[in-house]
Order: C-alpha cells, then structure tokens, then sequence
C-alpha cells in the first residue's frame, strides 16, 4: 500500500513512523514534511493546504490511501476533491469539519443532537459580547472562543470582566484573529478534570482508541498563555471502562448519527475534548483529526497494524476490525522555541537530538524543524516532542526528561510536570527529581 500523510508537524511524523513499520504498506510519501519525517518516508514538497497540488501528487504517485493530518485542508474540502476523483482518503468532508472549524456550527451541533456541553451563547458583535458577558448569565470565570480556526490560540478563560473585555475586544474590534473573530462563542466555565478521547469512524461506526492528556498552560502548574500543547500523557488514568463507554454511547455515536441526520458522513479521526464534570462528560471541543501533541504520545502504544484499519474506516467499512493497544504508557514533552506562544526566533541549530533518540524507549518526533546547511535547526513555535514508553508513568517519565536533558537549543523552553497529573501523591513527590536515564 503506498500511503499519502498530509502535513508537516509532530503528529504527521507519529503517524509516517508507525505507518512506516507496518507489513503491508511499501511506501510512504508526506507532503511537506519536514527533516525527521524524512528518515521514515518521503518527501514532496507541496504545501498542506494546495488541494489542487495534493489531487495531482496523488494521482502521480499512485497512492492507494491519503491521511490528512491537520485541519485546514479538511476545511478547504480536500476530502471531497478526493472522494469526487475516486480517491480513497481518511479524514471527514468539509460540512463534518466544520465542527471543530466553526465553534458556533459545534455548539449547534451539540444542541441539536443532545450532546452534553457547556451553556453558551453566540454573539455577532462586540456589543452583545459585553452585554451578555456583562449581564453575570455564566458568571467568571467565563470562556470566550472565537468562531474559526485561529491556530489553537482562539480561546479565553477570562477570570473577570477586564480580561474578558480584552478577549472581545482582541478578536472582534482589532481582529486579531481575522474573520475568524468575526463570531464569539460566549460559554459557562465547566469544572473538572480535562481529558482527550480518540476514535476512528467510518461514517456508521467507531472504534474508540485510547485516551491522553494535554498541557495547554506555557509554563509548569498550567500557568500562562495557552499554547498548542506542551506536552501529553497517555492513556489518561481517569478515563477507565465504564467511562469510555458512556463517551462512546452519548457522544462519539451521536455524532455519527447525527451527522448522517444532516446528510453527510464523519469517516476519520475524531477527537473530543472532555471535562469530567459531575455531571458527567462534557465537550468543551472537537477536532477532527488527531491532537499534537497527544498523536505522538498515542502512536508508540498502537499495536495493531494501523493502515488497514484507516483504509478500512475511509471506505466506509471497519467491519470486523479491532485495535490492538500497549498495555505501557507515554509521556511526551515538547521542546519549545524561546518566546513561544509569541514571537520566536528560527534558524537555531539544535543539538543532542539522535543522543536523546538512543535512550531506550524513546522516539523524537519533528514539529517545527528545519535543514540549513546539513544541520537540524528551528523552524518553529513547537520544536519537537520526545517520547518515552514505559511500565508505568514514573518509569515512562523518568525516560522522557532523561532524553530531553540531552537535547539543547538556545532559548529551548518545555515544562518539567508533563506526567505528573497521572501519578499518586507519593509518586509526584517522588518525581520531583526524576533520576536520569
């Protein structure tokens, strides 16, 4: 099978590396890519979001299966260029993208179908931004989200009402985001502890795969801006058998249901954020295609073959197919530009990186990486992310920050917690000096 992996980040080389090493598949090729995709697959150097350039490379190449990683080109309809030419590709059309790619379509959607999520309000102006964030309806602190994709950066948790009047007043009046602050999404503040559910879909079914945990916060103790992702533990210890299964039947299939109400099919990823209310699950998100960094921290625990299982899922049909997971778990942390979430600084040599991928256990994945002159260097906000596999979280972090101490940039940042949520009492405290590897 020659498989096809849109995009260019720590997700797409996860996938390109477990793709990779699996029996039946004899070639992959990612378009863009970037240097440590380039040790596990091919490269073409087309651009993520050139639907037109990415139909022809396809059918050049003769790729019997496309995997789109990131969420722009869902957006821009690649699925249903490939699918009106004949293609076979893993991910869902445009018109089921639009819930992770339109809050206010998500929230709809949830409201319409019955899906357990926060109360919320959709505003088309600054004004009745502030009169409803004014008028105490959600209380603070109050979550604010623009309407379109803004690069993971699109979401407030304003603690009063001068952090939430910046909020409206960043994305609608000096669109920071562009017309994807033309809406805001204006919603109650849920609580509880936060957890990322996966499954593959086929449009009728899904296969739940595992869960993990993100580290959204810069800084260690979940302080400062948001980011992409810092890092991720998975599975998730919150989330045991009984749990998943109440996600799975009251909201992973009532999205399949009601998608296909609406006259289209979700085949792909899909992936939910969830709060652990006491009331139960709660959406505070969708994405449809999997997380970065949680994809890296997933993919080493795969066990079954996984192409097989996607094309199946992209057809329409994963029948009788199962998934194989690792009974380990993962850590993964992400090694960040200096100044990321802002402004950052590219082109800086990075050293030590082959040295922490030689710890047992361990695999480094690529993210905002570049080539200049035969050197590995930034090209990015979110550098790497390394991953370790262990027995359990203590053993697997342990793994994880020995590797990463043997990785150095000038201006490298990344937490020293990713991990530390799955652990005990006793075990935090253990780890609050993690012996090297």
């Amino acid at each position: 099978m020659n498989v096809l992996i849109v995009g260019g980040g720590g997700r797409e080389h996860a996938i390109a590396w477990k793709l990779a090493r699996e029996r039946v598949v004899s070639r992959v090729l990612c378009a863009p890519g970037n240097p440590g995709i380039a040790r596990v697959a091919d490269l073409a150097a087309v651009d993520a979001a050139d639907v037109d350039a990415l139909c022809a490379l396809a059918a050049h190449q003769a790729i019997d299966l496309t995997i789109v990683g990131p969420e722009l080109p869902l957006d821009r309809g690649l699925v249903d260029r490939f699918r009106a030419q004949g293609g076979r590709i893993f991910g869902p059309p445009r018109a089921a993208a639009q819930l992770e790619c339109s809050k206010v379509f998500a929230k709809s959607f949830m409201a319409r179908h019955g899906i357990p999520t926060a109360r919320y309000r959709v505003c088309g102006n600054a004004h009745d931004a502030r009169a409803i964030v004014g008028s105490g309806e959600f209380g603070f602190p109050v979550v604010l989200k623009a309407d379109g994709l803004a690069a993971g950066k699109g979401v407030v948790v304003a603690a009063d009402l001068d952090e939430a009047e910046r909020a409206i007043r960043g994305a609608m009046e000096e669109r920071q985001f562009g017309d994807a602050g033309s809406r805001l999404v204006v919603e109650e503040c849920l609580s509880g502890p936060e957890v990322s559910f996966f499954a593959v879909c086929d449009g009728t079914r899904a296969l739940p795969i595992t869960s993990a945990q993100d580290h959204k916060r810069i800084f260690d103790e979940d302080r400062g801006p948001n980011t992409g992702g810092m890092g991720a533990f998975a599975p998730s210890p919150l989330l045991d058998r009984d749990l998943e299964s109440r996600v799975m039947r009251e909201i992973i299939e009532p999205v399949l249901r009601g998608m296909r109400m609406e006259g289209t099919e979700y085949r792909g990823f899909l992936y939910a954020g969830l709060m652990l209310t006491c009331a139960g699950p709660k959406v505070i998100e969708f994405n449809v295609r999997f997380g970065d960094p949680e994809a890296q921290a997933v993919m080493p625990l795969v066990d079954s073959d996984l192409a097989p299982l996607l094309a199946a899922a992209a057809d329409g049909d994963l029948g009788a197919h199962t998934l194989r997971m690792s009974r380990h778990v993962s850590v993964g942390v992400v090694l960040a530009s200096g100044g990321y979430p802002g402004p950052i600084k590219s082109g800086v040599p990075i050293d030590g990186l082959d040295d922490a991928a030689r710890v047992d256990g361990v695999q480094v994945f690529h993210a905002g990486t570049a080539l200049k002159d035969n050197r590995v260097v930034t090209a990015g906000g979110r550098v790497v992310t390394v991953v370790a596999t262990g027995r359990d979280y203590a053993d697997a972090r342990a793994r994880a920050y020995g590797a990463v101490d043997r990785v150095s940039f000038d201006g490298m940042q990344h937490r020293r917690d990713i991990g530390l949520k799955a652990l005990g009492p006793a075990g935090r405290q253990a780890a609050e000096s993690p012996h090297r590897v």
